[in-house]
């Protein structure tokens, strides 16, 4: 059963952190300026991120992936809420280029109040 932990003492990400233990791995999700994107690690490796292009009052999620090895076991839908729970504290809308994140938004309506529509 997946519980909540706080930070790792280790994160040195400027945003905020989220630590969560599933079985005996340790997963850690933050969003990383820097690199215009969101990361989500197992054990202290890259498993999935996010890139995203921010703008003032939008952030558009652009492309999501999970290296081999992670596939199929839910990371990328983890990273996808975490970023759209983030968007929402910052209080972006969001612009859901990346298919994924859009299939993510439409199955789940909790998100689809932070849809933003594309300038023409």
């Amino acid at each position: 059963m997946a519980g909540r932990a706080s930070a790792p003492a280790s994160c040195t990400w400027r945003a905020q952190c989220a630590a969560m233990t599933d079985s005996s791995e340790a997963i850690a999700m933050g969003k990383r300026p820097e690199r215009h994107q969101y990361e989500l690690t197992v054990d202290g490796k890259l498993a999935s991120f996010i890139q995203y292009r921010q703008a003032p009052e939008r952030l558009d999620l652009r492309h999501t992936e999970v290296l081999p090895g992670y596939e199929r076991r839910g990371l990328s839908s983890r990273l996808a809420r975490f970023a759209l729970d983030d968007a929402r504290k910052g209080g972006f809308k969001v612009v859901a280029s990346c298919p994924f994140v859009a299939d993510f938004v439409q199955r789940h309506a909790e998100y689809q109040d932070l849809l933003a529509h594309r300038a023409s």
